[in-house]
């Protein structure tokens, strides 16, 4: 106890004492009595300053008067050792407390004191070393927390003053070191930079850097700190380069990389490459760079630096200095618009169309468009003086802030005879349902009642069929062998029959005899590599179409060759099998992939090599939408710009979801670098580069290279797109996309074809013409594979591969007029590395799940044949014709009337709207797969979508751009423009999609039926998780910095009840990343416009993530097609709930309906998986994603371009969303909350 009480007698003493001084020190001052006096108080306060910390952090405490005496004192006194203690004081202070004290003398106005101060001491004659050196230590610390210090030093004329001590004081380090500090502040201001380096400032600091040497490195660091800050100026720039100081700079870092052997002064030389970074963000700069060998001097340093990890700061930032220096190339391509033209019918007078259409052919050449030819660079006082507020807040000018264009204002827009037009899709409002039999409810068997499709023909991959195309005529039909009764043990696999010339129309042999047969050619040929290497990719061909189901075709007796193919041994009943396939046609060489069956799988319980029952895959009971025949039907009346005869293995067979988790992948350290490296290396070792095109879309002529070990690629299928690629070194190859139809640019969405590869080399793919400014790419994700040979092992799946993976921006780009005037717009690169792991496979590489229109019609039209008519309403409607005349699809489902009586009919016909529609930019392929889980979801027989069904109508626009789909462009459809920006005034000849599904919802505006729910599906590959976006008023206007309080709109928050539920049920969905905040650049998309215009309250943009979760049930893992189809049942099942909180009166479900809804979804998805993930039920987690986290090796994409934010940054815009309560709300809580 006694202890504690001479503690704190002590402390009080202390305490007691400085405030006794300051009050000392305070009546001197208003005295004015002698120096002596102010010269013994002050030494005292600086020792107890010196030696108590307590004795500091009171001066500096909040309320504490000690900092205004000390400069009141500082400024009026004239006694020179009272000036020397009072600037130790707050040396001590500064020293000992950071930012910030230093923080808290600027609020002092101790800036412009010390200022004065200095103008004061210097016209002493000499002026007082000490005191010099003391207050440039104190400016030089202070300086940077203020943002006015700049203006304050130039208008005391303090920045002549420390550069006239400089240069009087060259030998002088202790009066130079605080005085280079200070000049390192000066030049954080663009003006002061410019005048200083007039005054020959630039000069002066090589004269300092100047010859290696190792003395007085602390000054040569604090010099090089202050050369780079005063390079950054562009004048500075020029005339460090007029000087040859760039040949000067690279001397000096060579000798000190050399002599510097134990790394004790990487800070000097990270400062000499700051100053290198500097000088190169001009033209002239990179180019006195490239001219003293800068390249290859920085390459080779920084190779030699990497076996050491404290030096990766120099490796990183020579990366960056040579990747900015790296010459400005254009595309290898003719133009950068699209290789295919789409003529238009009529042209836009202005936008981005119009501007293509009057670009001069040059425009794609690259220039350099740095701002070399400014000769001056000076800030504006008043932008001074904006960025000075110290209170001012970030604030996001894409808000929209106008309350009255942010109010719902429903305008019709066409008048109601205009809009009678689309009476014949709402059939549901009139019709009596008297001719219907409406008794039973059971449900219909799903069985397929399509056509079976005609003959096709398979080339051989990548190779000319016109080479050795006798050895197989038509020959190969496949038979499908299906149970009438449908009973799964009846059920025989599908085979693929090779008849002889003399097997007649129905003596084809058994199938254990073909099994035999089989297994003896086998042998007996050791699986001859020359023969088939089909179901790469299938042509359409106008052969003559199958007589009957069975019939096989002649052949010549020496080519009766095993064929196996991956079937469906469980498939279900009356199903067409998804392996079934038709040869005939025209002879054609195949090669060896398909008559050997598979490769070898080292597996006791496999079946010989040659067995059909080897390639087989379980399928799950119950019905599937993929039929092959079916799909090649449909494909045959695709209409494509290009004309496509070709399909895709992947999308001719079907894809199932593997049955493992595929996590999201670590990224490597260093990966970025290395890749940058060896970009580099390109122009350092040109020698080394073979730069050979292997594939061009631009010449329809272009022979593929013989050579065995080169890559074949081919992207001429539907969806596709890869339009020319170069082969770097032996297994490295650039690879070019094509721009939307009708535009020059638009480049992310890839999806390609390789084959002819090696196994167990790794191949390098640099896609170098992406767009965005940041990927998930960097973040985790990967590209999809889809291998043939894997299929025919029965795992027909794309799956996510790579190593290697980044993305970051490369040294070609455009000029601004061919970027819309977007200034040093330049490309980026996703580079991945792959190993095959079979020899002569056929892969398939794809920037997301593809998911072809063919593909949509094929689903639409199963799930058409299956439903059972007395129970489920499906209409599939065409909405309009597209431009290049296909048929868009408009989906009506909901329930049947109990009965055709009166109060069932008026039942059925007031149940509300939801309106969905999805894929209105093609590259977001993930929002079909969601669109997909929806709509089997709603065909499905399971209770909750029964009683989801005798809820809502639901009004379906599956694919609102099929021609964009088709021709595998990224965002546009043929006009080359984003069509969810043109929902606010949709022309019917460009947009004919838009203009007919607005027209929808107009129509049911006029007639007073607005839909519940407007949901466009979407997909977003800079966020991680699904979720959604919203618009209110207020949220908007909270986030503009305006007085919420001054908006008097009362609003409902209904519109985050559907947010909320899912966020309950559905594991991917994260409320956190929501949004409900309306911009200006969104004032023309579908989530906006229908809610302004239209006036649906619920009216979202749904996204999902194009990498992988990192929340929730699936944190940490890509995502994948069964998630994303499980996303759209949940949808469903959300709708659910939302009707019941909505409508609590009349719609009473059963209890046990809701409770069991979660579980119930599982197996009414109907992803066709051959094994079902099991991922535990953890609970979902919220977390903000609106950054990603930073990972070691950081990506500077500042330093070479002003690229502009591009389409969907401002997303993100309102990503920061305030907490709330109601993040735990029970549903009945929920129900309360939100009844209007």
């Amino acid at each position: 106890m006694s202890k504690l009480k001479v503690i704190s007698e002590k402390s009080l003493t202390n305490n007691s004492r400085i405030v006794g001084l300051l009050a000392q020190l305070e009546k001197i001052n208003n005295e004015s009595t002698d120096s002596d006096t102010a010269r013994y108080v002050t030494s005292k306060i600086l020792h107890l300053a010196q030696s108590q910390e307590k004795t500091r952090r009171e001066m500096t405490a909040k309320g504490s008067t000690g900092i205004e005496v000390l400069l009141s004192t500082l400024e009026n006194t004239k006694d020179l050792q009272t000036m020397l203690n009072i600037l130790n004081i707050l040396v001590e202070l500064i020293s000992a407390g950071g930012g910030r004290r230093a923080s808290f003398l600027v609020a002092k106005g101790s800036s412009q004191i010390l200022l004065q101060l200095l103008t004061n001491a210097s016209k002493e004659s000499p002026p007082h070393e000490e005191l010099m050196v003391q207050i440039h230590s104190v400016l030089a610390k202070i300086g940077p927390k203020d943002k006015k210090f700049g203006v304050k030093a130039r208008i005391n004329g303090a920045l002549n003053i420390t550069l006239s001590l400089v240069k009087q004081n060259l030998q002088n380090h202790r009066l130079v070191l605080p005085c280079l500090q200070l000049l390192r502040v000066y030049s954080a201001n663009s003006v002061n930079s410019v005048s200083l380096g007039k005054n020959g400032v630039v000069e002066l600091m090589f004269k300092i850097i100047g010859p290696f040497s190792k003395k007085n490195s602390g000054l040569m660091k604090v010099a090089l700190d202050t050369l780079a800050a005063l390079l950054k100026s562009k004048t500075n720039a020029r005339r460090a380069v007029d000087r040859g100081y760039v040949q000067v700079l690279l001397t000096i870092y060579v000798d000190w990389h050399r002599h510097d052997n134990r790394h004790r002064n990487m800070l000097i030389r990270k400062g000499i490459l700051q100053s290198l970074k500097s000088v190169t963000n001009i033209k002239l700069g990179r180019k006195a760079f490239i001219d003293a060998n800068g390249m290859k001097i920085l390459y080779n340093t920084s190779q030699e630096c990497l076996a050491v990890r404290t030096l990766d700061p120099l490796v990183n930032t020579s990366s960056l200095i040579m990747r900015k220096c790296f010459p400005k190339n254009r595309l290898p391509l003719p133009t950068i618009k699209s290789s295919f033209h789409f003529p238009l019918p009529v042209i836009p007078v202005t936008g981005p169309v119009a501007q293509l259409y009057n670009l001069p052919p040059e425009v794609d050449d690259v220039v350099d468009e740095s701002d070399d030819n400014d000769d001056i660079d000076l800030e504006a006082e008043n932008e001074i003086e904006n960025e000075d507020d110290p209170d001012q807040n970030f604030k996001n000018d894409d808000i929209e802030t106008d309350i009255n264009k942010l109010k719902p204002q429903q305008v019709p827009g066409r008048t109601i005879e205009e809009l009678k037009m689309y009476e014949h899709l709402f059939p549901e409002l009139v019709d009596d349902f008297q001719d219907y039999d409406l008794i039973s409810k059971e449900p219909k068997p799903f069985v397929f009642e399509g056509k079976v499709c005609g003959p096709i023909i398979v080339p051989t991959a990548g190779e000319d069929a016109s080479g050795s195309s006798g050895n197989l005529r038509k020959g190969i039909v496949m038979k499908e062998k299906v149970s009438p009764k449908g009973d799964e043990g009846d059920k025989k696999p599908v085979s693929m029959d090779v008849a002889k010339e003399s097997v007649k129309a129905n003596d084809g042999p058994s199938q254990q005899q073909l099994v035999d047969q089989n297994r003896t050619v086998s042998s007996a040929h050791g699986l001859n590599g020359d023969l088939v290497k089909a179901l790469d990719r299938i042509t359409l061909q106008s052969a003559p179409s199958q007589t009957a189901p069975g019939v096989s075709a002649e052949t010549k007796k020496e080519c009766t060759l095993p064929l196996s193919v991956l079937s469906c041994a469980r498939a279900c009943p009356n199903m067409a099998a998804c392996g079934s396939v038709l040869f005939e046609g025209r002879a054609v060489q195949l090669g060896k992939l398909c008559c050997t069956g598979v490769e070898t799988e080292d597996d006791e319980d496999t079946e010989s090599n040659s067995s059909v029952e080897q390639a087989s895959v379980e399928v799950p009971d119950g019905p599937t939408l993929h039929d092959p025949d079916l799909y090649i039907e449909i494909v045959k009346n695709t209409k494509s710009v290009p004309e496509y005869s070709e399909v895709a293995y992947p999308d001719y067979f079907g894809h199932i979801p593997p049955p493992f988790k595929e996590p999201i992948l670590e990224r490597p350290y260093g990966v970025q670098r290395t890749k940058i490296a060896q970009d580099i290396e390109r122009l350092i070792h040109q020698s080394d580069i073979i730069d050979r095109v292997v594939y061009d879309l631009d010449s329809p002529n272009y022979i593929i290279p013989e050579e065995g070990d080169i890559l074949k690629f081919n992207s001429k299928f539907e969806s596709g797109n890869l339009r020319k690629v170069i082969q770097i070194r032996k297994n490295e190859y650039d690879l070019i996309l094509n721009s939307d139809i009708n535009s020059n640019h638009y480049h992310q969405w890839f999806y390609f074809e390789v084959s002819g590869m090696r196994p167990g080399a790794a191949y390098r793919f640099n896609i170098i013409n992406c767009e965005k400014s940041n990927s998930q790419f960097n973040y985790g994700m990967q590209p999809l594979m889809y291998s043939v040979q894997e299929a025919l092992n029965a795992r027909p799946w794309w799956i996510r591969v790579g190593t290697d993976i980044c993305y970051y921006k490369n040294h070609f780009s455009r000029s601004s007029v061919a970027a819309g005037g977007q200034k040093g717009k330049s490309y980026y690169t996703i580079t991945f590395t792959v190993s095959f792991p079979h020899k002569d496979d056929v892969c398939y590489f794809a920037y997301h799940y593809p998911y072809t229109y063919s593909t949509l019609q094929m689903h639409l039209q199963k799930l058409e044949s299956a439903h059972n008519p007395q129970q489920i309403y499906f209409r599939k409607d065409v909405l309009c014709e597209t431009l290049s005349g296909n048929s868009c699809p408009l989906v009506t489902i909901t329930a049947m009337p109990e009965s055709n009586y009166y109060e069932h009919i008026c039942q059925f016909r007031n149940r509300p709207y939801v309106f969905l529609s999805a894929r209105v930019h093609p590259g977001e392929t993930n929002a079909s797969w969601v669109m997909k889980g929806t709509l089997e979801y709603l065909m499905s027989n399971s209770p909750t979508a029964q009683s989801l069904r005798e809820s809502y109508i639901f009004k379906i626009v599956p694919m609102l751009n099929p021609d964009g789909v088709i021709n595998g462009n990224h965002r546009c459809s043929l006009s080359g423009e984003d069509l969810n920006r043109q929902w606010q005034s949709p022309n019917p000849d460009l947009h004919p999609t838009i203009y007919h599904a607005k027209g929808l919802l107009q129509y049911l505006a006029a007639v007073k039926r607005l839909p519940l729910v407007y949901c466009d599906y979407h997909g977003h590959s800079r966020k991680k998780n699904v979720f959604m976006y919203g618009c209110s008023i207020k949220e908007t206007v909270w986030h503009t910095n305006e007085n919420a309080t001054s908006c008097d709109v009362v609003e409902d928050i209904g519109y985050r009840t559907l947010p909320k539920i899912l966020s309950h049920i559905a594991p991917a969905f994260c409320m956190s990343s929501c949004s409900f905040v309306v911009e200006k650049s969104k004032e023309s998309t579908a989530r906006v416009v229908v809610w302004r215009e239209i006036g649906v309250q619920r009216s979202y943009t749904m996204e999902s993530t194009l990498c992988g979760c990192d929340q929730g049930k699936y944190k940490g893992l890509q995502i994948g097609t069964r998630e994303l189809e499980e996303m759209g049942a949940k949808f469903c099942v959300g709708l659910l709930r939302l009707k019941r909180l909505t409508s609590p009166l009349e719609y009473n479900l059963p209890s046990s309906l809701l409770d069991f809804e979660s579980d119930l979804i599982e197996s009414s998805c109907k992803v066709t998986s051959s094994v079902c993930l099991c991922f535990g039920c953890s609970p979902t987690t919220y977390v903000l994603d609106e950054d990603e986290p930073r990972f070691l090796e950081e990506v500077d994409y500042s330093a070479e371009s002003n690229d502009d934010l591009d389409i969907e940054l401002a997303e993100n815009a309102g990503d920061y969303e305030p907490a709330t309560q109601e993040e735990a709300l029970s549903d009945s809580e929920l129900s309360r909350t939100y009844l209007p």
